[in-house]
């Protein structure tokens, strides 16, 4: 690990201010400690945000919640209104890491995970997300992990974050600040897929900071749930995820969201998919034709084709227990 500048500042405008490119905020620490430990990122300053004052969960004037970049994960999955409005969030949450993690990781950290892949984090091979133009061994090499969508030649990795892949369903906002102001980023537009520039995960500039992540009012919480499936049923990432939520208007589908995590650089979204749903009755037929218009552009690796069966099974899963009403847990 290389020596760095250690600062803990006592706002958000001080911290902004502190940020550059070879700068990185630090909060929990759950993903950035391991890649400095393993030399995948060298920092020269750490900027402790553990001090700011984001750790509230309020209710927004139209009906949703504002929810601080610093509230834990294990706080907000357990929290009564995420519980009662979201219980798709509290899932995910819950499905992810361990509960040690949990207690660590924050609600803006989570977004900010690095890609998963083998090589991303081996520092002795190369790898285009690391040092661009180097290749990317992953095409060529041990790809089970590896996504199915959305993949460029230059990085196949996937994202690892189960939380972000429900904020995604849920149509979350992202509230950050930077030297320059406040903005507000869509979540469909925060993370990015490789294609020539894969090094960039997200839309975030090098002296922003997330504050806050707003949840619109509608939770979805009587049709909607979170399935994961993995190699075992404890600490592991996915192979495959879905979050599934139906607004119901009687007996026919007025409202879908469907998101699926495991498989692409960032959480994977069809809208088209989710209008197409809508005006019918759930059905396994409905639901499976939903997933193979979803899975159409899938383009497995040698070693990774049966995620696209694994994911049509899941989806439409997900789809028939969102429409019974889904599980709390």
């Amino acid at each position: 690990m290389n020596p760095f500048q250690y600062s803990k500042p006592d706002s958000v405008q001080n911290a902004v201010h502190l940020a550059g490119p070879a700068s990185r905020f630090i909060a929990g620490g759950t993903n950035l400690l391991d890649l400095m430990k393993e030399n995948v990122t060298r920092p020269e300053h750490l900027i402790d945000i553990t001090g700011l004052p984001l750790r509230e969960v309020t209710e927004t004037a139209d009906g949703g919640l504002l929810i601080g970049a610093l509230v834990s994960n294990a706080d907000l999955a357990w929290h009564p209104l995420i519980e009662q409005r979201y219980p798709l969030l509290s899932q995910a949450i819950l499905a992810g890491a361990s509960p040690q993690l949990r207690n660590m990781a924050s609600t803006g950290g989570n977004l900010l995970q690095r890609t998963r892949c083998y090589y991303f984090y081996d520092a002795n091979v190369p790898c285009n997300k690391r040092e661009p133009g180097s290749g990317c061994p992953a095409r060529e090499g041990l790809n089970r992990i590896h996504a199915i969508l959305g993949a460029s030649a230059q990085c196949v990795a996937t994202h690892p974050s189960d939380m972000c892949v429900a904020l995604a369903a849920l149509e979350a906002v992202v509230h950050v600040q930077g030297r320059g102001g406040a903005r507000t980023i869509a979540f469909a537009d925060f993370h990015r897929l490789p294609g020539e520039t894969p090094e960039r995960d997200n839309q975030l500039a090098d002296d922003e900071l997330i504050t806050a992540i707003e949840l619109p009012a509608a939770g979805f919480a009587n049709h909607s749930h979170y399935l994961k499936v993995r190699d075992r049923a404890s600490y592991a990432f996915a192979l495959v995820s879905v979050a599934a939520a139906l607004d119901m208007n009687g007996p026919v589908i007025r409202q879908a969201r469907l998101v699926l995590g495991g498989v692409a650089h960032k959480p994977w979204r069809d809208q088209g998919v989710e209008d197409w749903l809508v005006g019918k009755a759930p059905s396994r037929e409905t639901f499976s034709a939903a997933a193979d218009a979803l899975l159409q552009d899938a383009k497995p690796l040698e070693h990774n084709a049966f995620k696209v069966k694994l994911a049509h099974r899941a989806i439409v899963r997900a789809l028939g227990d969102a429409a019974q009403g889904g599980q709390t847990r």
